[in-house]
């Protein structure tokens, strides 16, 4: 560990500032300028480089971008839908699962729309949410909530809060699909005001 320390500090910038800037000493030494307080001379010069020196800056961390974490979450997505058929529902819920699940399949299929959601990271957050806790979380609410209701009936049926879920859930993966095609959209009309502009200045752009 010490010695790990020791060959740090031989490399780090303050240690190469300021041995740099004792040579400069040395030079002055050897050109009789600075007489017999050369040593003094050299360390001060090795000091005062060692202290202006920048300090060192650790290496930023290595997390990993919104295309690996795209990636991984197609494959959670994979594992909810092989989850969600093993569960049986009642055909109003069914269909509204059927409905959000063929929604996010669409926004994570590889190409050009996810490639738009991987450079909005909160969209990415919303849609990670969506597969990894609100879905899974609705659907085994209502399985254990069901068989509570087969033993005590008369409170309100666990589908309806499902269905009332889902919905939510749909309107929510809808408002994320409706801002990527905002994006594309605001791209489409700037692509255009660039062409209209670049025909009223005659077409000079290069």
């Amino acid at each position: 560990m010490a010695t790990n320390r020791a060959l740090g500090f031989l490399e780090s910038r303050k240690n190469l500032t300021g041995s740099a800037c004792g040579l400069v000493g040395l030079v002055l030494t050897f050109a009789g300028v600075a007489g017999p307080y050369w040593p003094v001379v050299v360390a001060g010069l090795y000091g005062a480089g060692a202290l202006v020196a920048p300090p060192e800056r650790p290496p930023l961390p290595d997390f990993p971008d919104a295309s690996a974490r795209l990636d991984e979450l197609r494959g959670d997505f994979d594992t909810l839908c092989a989850y969600l058929a093993d569960v049986d529902l009642p055909p109003s819920a069914a269909g509204e699962l059927t409905e959000l699940t063929g929604l996010l399949a669409a926004l994570l299929e590889p190409g050009w729309v996810s490639e738009i959601l991987s450079r909005d990271p909160e969209a990415v957050h919303a849609l990670s949410r969506t597969v990894r806790q609100d879905v899974p979380e609705a659907v085994d609410a209502f399985v254990r909530t069901r068989w509570w209701h087969r033993m005590t009936p008369g409170q309100d049926p666990p589908e309806r809060h499902l269905e009332r879920q889902l919905t939510l859930l749909r309107g929510e993966a809808d408002q994320l699909a409706a801002g990527l095609r905002e994006i594309e959209a605001r791209r489409q009309e700037s692509h255009t005001r660039y062409l209209e502009d670049r025909r009223r200045t005659g077409g000079t752009a290069g």
